[in-house]
């Protein structure tokens, strides 16, 4: 079992991730200050240290050099209340692993936590070039991806991304995922990795949509110790960890130029050099991207390279936003409920059907992403055996009851104004304007009756009229 130290002054805040890491097999140690972290550190070794950056004896940065000097074989994480690129790039620079700002997010957490100690994993096992390191890799990564992999729907939609899946699965091609953020393009390049011949080797996950050019070079290709100052040791870039498997871009459409040409390069050549070294490293890396921007338009706008555009398009693959997929809506919802009922040790059974009715109703700007968040919430504040509709966010139940009342009073429009003459027309034309008054204040009835100049009672008689009473 990994080991993280947990070095935060607020002592809630070190007892929150403590019970979430154990949660996530993770054996866990706190301490609130400098001097308490460096003595538990003399004491026993730690695979990872999740520092906050502004403590009341120090600072993350001074821990930060005094481990790599004195614990080299022990990664870092440094956590703070405020985001400034110049620190993160000068931590980066001083062996930090990444840079995490408040407030906190359990998914981002973790999944930063994981990559950090499989990195530090690698460069260790490199450097004492252990014989089993590749196996154990594997299998650390391949427990990871079980986790998180593909949802398979019944639609239309979902069948044909699954066949377009199992179609280039098999090959080496390049693959551009497209479609709404949260739509489940990791998922679905994780899906293809797991059915192609590179399944028991690494799949590299990295976001592009904050990647500054200043990190750039040492995130794709690493960097040798020494290699520019505060280079304390060496970092293997996301390039060089997927050898072998995959290497996922996610939002790749947000890449400088000037990233865009270096990648460029490294995708023509399939070669590397870490910065500081003149050492080439040959690559075997698939590469699979995922935009929600139109990469076309991108490139008529001079935003992104032509050249790379065709490097990344051997095969693409659209990924539908939800409320596209039809009841396969359940489908993620059951799936997602038995995951948050793992996570919450709870034992919900399923929904009830207003809420399986909102679920296909509602229009999940979010997508699955969306979809997930809520039922992870609604899980942890159901009661009883059964989700119900007071359990989830409430411009998602409101937008439900709103689309249902719709329909109602378009089918009483419908049957009251025939034949159209011009009773029937003023009588259309009030039944619409109490509607779209009801939708502008989400069914404020005293609201919408001042808003209308007519009193209460009348409103009411009047929704009673098209059954809205």
């Amino acid at each position: 079992m990994k080991k993280i130290l947990i070095v935060d002054d607020e002592v809630n805040i070190g007892l929150l991730l403590s019970k979430f890491l154990s949660r996530n097999n993770y054996a866990v140690e706190t301490a609130t200050s400098g001097n308490s972290a460096f003595e538990l550190l003399s004491k026993q070794h730690f695979d990872l240290v999740l520092c906050d950056y502004r403590l009341e004896d120090t600072d993350g940065k001074d821990i930060l050099v005094k481990i790599k000097e004195n614990y080299p074989k022990t990664g870092v994480i440094i956590i703070t209340g405020y985001s400034d690129i110049k620190v993160a790039v000068e931590l980066i620079k001083l062996g930090a692993y990444d840079y995490i700002t408040k407030p906190l997010y359990p998914d981002e957490i973790l999944n930063t936590i994981n990559k950090a100690i499989e990195t530090q994993q690698a460069l260790n096992n490199e450097k004492s070039d252990s014989s089993n390191s590749d196996n154990k890799k594997s299998k650390d990564q391949k427990q990871q991806i079980e986790v998180e992999e593909f949802v398979i729907g019944q639609s239309p939609a979902s069948k044909e991304i699954i066949k377009q899946i199992m179609l280039v699965a098999p090959t080496s091609y390049s693959v551009i995922l497209t479609g709404d953020s949260g739509t489940g393009k990791e998922s679905v390049a994780k899906t293809i990795h797991l059915n192609s011949p590179r399944k028991n080797k690494p799949f590299v996950a990295m976001d592009c949509g904050s990647l500054t050019k200043e990190l750039a070079g040492s995130e794709f290709f690493g960097h040798e110790k020494g290699s520019f100052t505060g280079a304390l040791f060496t970092k293997i870039g996301h390039f060089e960890m997927a050898n072998g498997g995959t290497l996922f871009l996610d939002e790749v459409g947000n890449l400088s130029y000037d990233i865009q040409a270096a990648l460029l390069r490294t995708v023509q050549e399939r070669k590397i050099k870490r910065i500081g070294s003149t050492k080439e490293i040959d690559l075997d890396v698939r590469i699979i991207v995922a935009t929600n921007e139109n990469l076309n338009e991108s490139i008529q706008k001079g935003k992104f390279r032509e050249d790379l555009y065709h490097r990344f398009n051997e095969f693409s693959i659209h990924l539908p936003p939800l409320h596209k997929r039809g009841r396969d809506i359940l489908t993620y919802a059951h799936t997602f409920l038995k995951s948050a009922n793992a996570e919450l040790n709870r034992n919900i059974t399923g929904f009830s059907e207003e809420v399986e009715n909102c679920f296909l109703t509602y229009n999940w700007p979010g997508n699955v992403r969306e979809l997930k968040n809520v039922i992870r919430r609604a899980t942890l504040l159901t009661e009883g055996e059964e989700i119900q509709l007071k359990a989830l966010p409430l411009e998602i139940s409101t937008y439900a009851i709103a689309s249902a009342i719709e329909t109602a009073v378009e089918n009483t429009i419908t049957k009251v104004t025939k034949p159209r003459d011009l009773k029937n027309a003023a009588l259309e034309a009030e039944y619409e304007t109490i509607l779209n008054v009801l939708r502008e204040v989400n069914f404020n009835k005293t609201k919408a009756a001042k808003i209308l100049n007519i009193d209460r009672k009348t409103l009411y008689n009047k929704m009673k009229a098209i059954n809205l009473d």
